[in-house]
């Protein structure tokens, strides 16, 4: 808000919006007026520059002023500062980005319902990489929303005066209705929706420490929490029905949305525990299978992808040993196991000849083992240190006796954040 200061020597980028509350002229109000033309990233076209003061005749006498002093003859690029009409120029923005985000679900296949646009960007759920290999697609659906909504927004209560009829001014508003639901359903569909509980500490310190409200009342435990989470604490049923309405009447639509949430969580995951989301993915195929094999049995389905669910977002299996109680010994056992009885869903495999003869007991007694002396030799700081990572590698090493098999399970440890 300019009135006597940020003015000279003032460059922040990220300044959008100037308030002028202040008689200005020449070299001061055209110094004050370029504080918002500063480039700030792609997201950033303009800034806006909110006149309190009828300055509007003075800033178009210090533009004239100051581009009368340009050097034209040097060629290359134009330095003509412009003074543009802001409902036409607003108007040719809406009308781009309305363009842009249809041209972006054209290639959707009819009859362009949700499911369809849910095949378009995530992809197949029988096909693991698919969700990953369609990122780029989503990216630019919620980039171009976005860009649709700030169109909107900076017209909105003049679309009239910028020439629009009141047929095309509801066709909009429907279509800006339309591109925000599609958005959240497939954010919702790839498990993209942003998870506040890594902020939840320092948002409540910034509330307790500088909001003062009354004590409030708690309608629900379960804002903002992601699918999983809803399925672990409060069922299906329910889960479902948090869905966009969009969503919840389509069988298909709520089956892939799921799928491909169990299918995110698996792929984030998997580096900390290679074996037991190797495991959970290929549950995961089974049931998609068993989905459009018995589409009779919807119900037995649910049961089945609910149950995976509450596997993966646990990270564990329910049989998995009471000594096994940090993330840190749960994955190298279940990576050990894998290479001793190269474990399938069922769990039935050939042993490999390097544990041919352990038992599960003293597989279970290896791996506290390597967790036991990893905890107790590994210096400070050591990721990323060759040196420091040598000495892990040498105590793992002398319980193993393998080389390949060291680098196999420092590989794992590398991922646990308790090491």
């Amino acid at each position: 808000m300019v009135v006597d200061k940020l003015l000279t020597g003032f460059d922040a980028p990220s300044c959008t919006y100037l308030y002028i509350d202040k008689k200005m002229q020449d070299h001061g109000l055209f110094q004050a007026i370029c504080r918002t033309n500063r480039l700030d990233g792609e997201d950033k076209d303009f800034g806006y520059v909110v006149d309190y003061k009828d300055l509007f005749k003075k800033v178009e006498k210090a533009i004239a002023v100051y581009t009368s002093e340009l050097d034209h003859s040097a060629g290359g690029v134009d330095p003509e500062i412009l003074l543009q009409d802001r409902l036409t120029k607003g108007r040719e923005r809406l009308d781009n980005a309305l363009e842009a985000i249809a041209m972006l679900c054209e290639p959707v296949a009819p009859p362009k319902g949700e499911l369809e646009h849910i095949h378009y960007f995530c992809g197949n759920t029988e096909i693991p990489e698919d969700l990953k290999a369609h990122e780029t697609q989503r990216a630019a659906l919620y980039k171009a929303t976005v860009a649709l909504v700030r169109a909107y927004a900076n017209i909105s209560d003049e679309l009239g005066k910028a020439g629009y009829s009141d047929a095309d001014i509801k066709r909009i508003s429907q279509d800006l209705d339309r591109y925000l639901k599609l958005r959240e359903i497939i954010r919702n569909a790839a498990a993209e929706n942003l998870d506040l509980k890594a902020y939840e500490a320092d948002m409540r310190h910034l509330i307790d420490t500088y909001i003062e409200a009354d004590a409030p009342r708690k309608i629900s435990p379960f804002d903002d929490m992601p699918l999983l989470d809803l399925i672990v604490k409060t069922g299906i049923a329910n889960a479902i029905n948090s869905l966009p309405d969009g969503l919840k009447g389509n069988r298909n639509a709520v089956a892939e949305t799921i799928e491909n949430n169990v299918r995110s969580k698996i792929i984030k995951e998997h580096l900390n525990d290679p074996a037991y989301y190797d495991t959970m993915s290929a549950i995961l195929d089974e049931i998609i299978k068993y989905r459009k094999e018995q589409a009779e049995n919807y119900e037995e389905y649910l049961k089945k992808i609910a149950d995976l669910a509450k596997r993966v977002e646990a990270g564990q299996a329910d049989d998995t040993p009471e000594q096994l109680d940090t993330p840190g010994r749960r994955a190298i056992f279940n990576n050990l196991r894998q290479v001793a009885f190269s474990v399938s869903p069922s769990g039935v495999g050939d042993p490999s000849p390097l544990y041919a003869d352990s038992t599960k007991g003293e597989m279970l007694e290896l791996a506290i083992r390597i967790d036991e002396t990893v905890k107790h030799t590994r210096p400070d700081g050591w990721r990323g240190v060759q040196a420091k990572e040598n000495v892990i590698k040498a105590a793992l090493y002398g319980i193993l006796q393998d080389v390949a098999e060291v680098e196999r399970i420092f590989l794992i440890i590398e991922k646990q954040r308790e090491y």
